[in-house]
């Protein structure tokens, strides 16, 4: 929720929108009439159906209006920091409509440590950084290797290793 601002700032010269799950376009000021109204895909992460849905609208409006998609695929994050597993449904189902998009992942840093304890108390002072990563040309991957690359890079940024197994 507190990385959305900064990260429409960060990016806002390549009209970024965002897959973000439904649950956050109510209750929030500000941030939820943006990804009610901003073109982005929200999306029922326990109705695959309508998640696909979604997804394929936002890539069809991605390739009229030369838009860039903002996707968290580790889904909801630790709240330790710890890296959760990334899932490839969403950049596949993207990258089917838009095959041509290039990927670049960005890495946060800190995020988690201003909910580390809820939405009360909120701690202040963690310095969030954002790091972007060499952009990832899909032509040659599969869906399944470009997120494995991304989740492999970032978590080298954030000094976390891949566990495999």
């Amino acid at each position: 929720m507190y990385d959305i601002p900064s990260l429409i700032w960060f990016l806002r010269k390549y009209h970024a929108k965002f897959i973000s799950k439904i649950e956050l376009t109510k209750g929030i000021p500000s941030i939820s009439i943006n990804l009610r109204l901003g073109g982005g895909a929200n999306i029922n992460r326990k109705d695959n159906k309508q998640a696909i849905s979604e997804i394929i609208k936002l890539g069809r409006r991605m390739k009229d209006n030369n838009w860039s998609t903002v996707i968290f695929p580790e889904g909801t994050r630790a709240k330790d920091g710890r890296v959760k597993t990334f899932q490839f449904g969403g950049v596949a189902t993207l990258l089917k409509v838009v095959p041509n998009a290039l990927v670049v992942p960005v890495a946060i840093e800190n995020s988690w440590k201003i909910v580390r304890f809820g939405m009360f108390p909120l701690t202040v002072g963690n310095a969030i950084k954002w790091t972007v990563l060499k952009p990832i040309e899909p032509s040659e991957k599969t869906a399944e290797e470009i997120t494995l690359e991304i989740e492999t890079e970032i978590r080298k940024v954030l000094g976390q290793h891949l566990v495999t197994g």
